[in-house]
C-alpha cells in the first residue's frame, strides 16, 4: 500500500459526538472540509471553514435527503487509484477531486426499532427512513479502497487518526487505514443484518419461520473478556440490537471484568427472572437454577431462594425482577455467603454501597443493572443459536407458559387449587434446567432440582437429596415424559404429592396406574420443555 496525504474529507454523520472538533483539527492542517446538510451545519456553527457536498455534485439535496451523496462525483474521488493512470485521467477530465478520509456513521436504524415492542412496534414507515442507503455507499467504497482513502465510522477513532495525521506529516498509516476498513465493512454487515431481520420479522407465518439465508452480526462489547470457559480460552462478547430487556445491554455497574462464563450464567438467570410478574429471586449455578422463589419483597424472595440449596448457592449468579433494595444487600453480605454476579432492574443507592463497599468480596461482585424485567419487557426478536462444526442452529426461544386450561387431568386425583399454582411455577423453572430436569415446589418455592442426568429417574434422585426432608408434601415438575413408572415412583415414595409432566409416552398409561396406586393426582401439559 501507498501513503497518501489527506487534502480532503468528507464528514456525512448520524453520531455528531466529536465531529466538530475533528474538523476543526483537520481544517487546521490545511485539509478541505465536505459534508452534509445538518453535518455542514454544525461543522459551519463551529467556525469551521466546509463545503456543503452539493457544491461539488452540482446537484441539491434531494427526495426529502434521500439523494444527496449519490455521484460520481462523490464515489469517484473515494474509488479511484491514486497510482493508475488511466483513474488520475478520468478524474481529471470529469473534474472530480480525490476524497481522502471519510467521517461516515450510519442512520440509527436499529435504535428506531429498539423503541418498538409488542405492545407499541414501532411505525414501519419510520423505520423504513431510517434505512441508511448513501452512508453504507459511502463507507463501503471508502473501505474498498483503503489503500488510499481513511474511512471513519466511529466517533472513538477520531483522536487515534488525528495523533496519526499530526505524527505523520498529514497522512495516516497503512495499518491503521486496514484497520478502519475491517471496523468499517463489520458496520455495514451489522446494519444489513438488522434491516434482513426486521424485515423478515415482519412477513414471517407458520408457514415461513425462517429466511432462506440467516445473518447474525454483532457489535464487540468488550475486545477480549477475562477468558473463555476455562482460563487458557480467550473469548469476546458481541452485541446485537436491542429488542427488549437483556444482560447484553444492561449497564455494568461495577466489580471484577466479566467471563465468558458469567455472561452466559447472568443471560440464563435473567431469562428466569423474566418469566415472573410478582417479586422473584433466582440463584443460578453454571446455567441452571439451584434455588428460585416469589415472595412479596424481593428479600424474601432472595431469602428463600438462597434455602434451596445454600451449600449450590455459594459463588452463584443471581437475578430479581425488582430493584435490589438494602435488605437484599444485607442479607448477601451476612454470613459465609458469596456470589460471583448479580442482575436486576436497578439497585438501590444504600444497597449498591453495602455490596460494593462491604466486607470481603465486595469490591469484586459484579452488578448489572438491566431494566424493567417481567414478560413484557422479554426481547421481541429471540432466537437461540448453536454452533456446529462448518454450520449453526437456529431456532425460536422457548416462550411457551402453559395454564390449567392446559392440563390434562391423566390421574383420579385430581391436584387442589394449591397444587396447581405450586406445579405451574415448577413449570415454569424447568424450562430453564438442562434436560432431563426435575423441579420440585412448594408454593412459589423451589427446593431442590435435578439438573443434566443421563436418565429421568437419577434427576429425580438427585431433586429429592437436594431437597432433603422439605420433599414431604412438595409438588414436581418435569420437563419431558417419564419413560418408566420408576422416576414417579421414587418421587412418591419420597414425600412427593403431585406431579405434573407434558405426558406422550408409550408408557403413559403404567405411570398413570403407579400414580392411581398412591392417590397422587398427575397432570399431562403436553409440551415438553428440554433444554440441551
Amino acid at each position: 500500500m501507498s501513503t497518501t496525504k489527506v487534502t480532503q474529507a468528507l464528514f456525512s454523520v448520524s453520531d455528531k459526538s466529536g465531529c466538530a472538533e475533528f474538523a476543526r483539527i483537520l481544517s487546521d492542517m490545511g485539509v478541505e472540509i465536505l459534508a452534509t446538510g445538518g453535518t455542514r451545519k454544525l461543522i459551519a456553527d463551529a467556525g469551521v471553514p466546509v463545503r456543503e457536498v452539493s457544491d461539488v455534485t452540482g446537484f441539491p439535496e434531494m427526495m426529502d435527503g434521500r439523494v444527496k451523496t449519490l455521484h460520481p462525483k462523490i464515489h469517484g474521488g473515494l474509488l479511484a487509484l491514486r497510482d493508475e493512470p488511466t483513474h488520475v485521467a478520468a478524474m481529471k477530465e470529469h473534474g472530480i477531486g480525490q476524497i481522502d478520509l471519510v467521517c461516515v456513521n450510519l442512520y440509527p436504524f436499529e435504535e428506531t426499532i429498539a423503541k418498538g415492542g409488542a405492545e407499541r412496534p414501532v411505525d414501519r414507515s419510520e423505520a423504513i427512513e431510517q434505512i441508511d442507503i448513501g452512508g453504507p455507499t459511502m463507507v463501503r467504497s471508502a473501505a474498498k479502497n483503503h489503500a488510499f482513502v481513511t474511512i471513519v465510522t466511529d466517533p472513538t477513532d477520531y483522536e487515534r487518526v488525528a495523533i496519526e495525521l499530526k505524527e505523520r506529516d498529514g497522512a495516516v498509516s497503512d495499518g491503521l487505514r486496514r484497520e478502519l476498513a475491517q471496523k468499517a465493512f463489520s458496520l455495514t454487515a451489522r446494519y444489513d443484518a438488522a434491516v434482513s431481520g426486521w424485515l423478515f420479522e415482519g412477513e414471517r407465518s407458520d408457514e415461513n419461520l425462517f429466511p432462506s439465508s440467516f445473518s447474525l452480526a454483532g457489535k464487540c462489547y468488550e475486545k477480549q473478556l477475562r477468558y473463555g470457559e476455562n482460563s487458557h480460552q480467550s473469548a469476546a462478547f458481541y452485541r446485537t440490537a436491542k429488542t427488549g430487556t437483556s444482560v447484553a445491554h444492561a449497564e455494568f455497574l461495577g466489580g471484577k471484568d466479566l467471563s465468558y462464563n458469567n455472561f452466559v450464567d447472568l443471560d440464563a438467570a435473567l431469562g428466569l427472572a423474566l418469566e415472573f410478574e410478582e417479586p422473584f429471586a433466582c440463584v443460578i449455578k453454571h446455567t441452571n437454577p439451584c434455588g428460585a422463589a416469589c415472595a412479596d419483597t424481593p428479600a424474601a424472595a432472595l431469602e428463600a431462594a438462597w434455602s434451596g440449596d445454600p451449600l449450590s448457592a455459594f459463588g452463584s449468579v443471581l437475578a430479581f425482577n425488582r430493584p435490589l433494595d438494602i435488605d437484599s444487600a444485607r442479607f448477601l453480605t451476612d454470613g459465609n455467603r458469596f456470589v460471583e454476579a448479580i442482575v436486576a432492574p436497578s439497585f438501590d443507592k444504600d444497597a449498591e454501597e453495602e455490596l460494593r463497599t462491604g466486607p470481603k468480596w465486595g469490591k469484586n461482585v459484579r452488578l448489572l443493572a438491566c431494566g424493567p424485567v417481567g414478560p413484557d419487557q422479554r426481547p421481541q426478536l429471540e432466537y437461540e443459536l448453536k454452533h456446529l462444526r462448518d454450520g449453526f442452529l437456529v431456532q425460536d426461544r422457548d416462550r411457551s407458559s402453559e395454564t390449567p386450561t392446559d392440563f390434562d387431568y391423566a390421574t383420579e386425583a385430581k391436584p387442589t387449587s394449591e397444587q396447581e399454582a405450586a406445579l405451574l411455577f415448577a413449570n415454569l423453572v424447568t424450562k430453564h434446567v438442562k434436560s432431563n430436569a426435575i423441579v420440585l415446589v412448594k408454593g412459589t418455592r423451589v427446593l431442590g432440582v435435578g439438573a443434566g442426568q443421563m436418565s429421568r429417574v437419577d434427576s429425580v434422585k438427585l431433586a429429592v437429596e437436594k431437597a432433603g426432608d422439605e420433599v414431604q408434601g412438595s409438588v414436581l415438575g418435569s420437563d419431558a415424559f417419564f419413560p418408566f413408572p420408576d422416576g414417579v415412583e421414587t418421587a412418591i415414595e419420597a414425600g412427593v404429592v403431585a406431579i405434573l409432566q407434558p405426558g406422550g409416552s408409550i408408557r403413559d398409561k403404567a405411570v398413570v396406574a403407579a400414580c392411581n396406586e398412591h392417590g397422587v393426582p398427575m397432570v399431562f401439559t403436553g409440551t415438553r420443555h428440554f433444554r440441551h
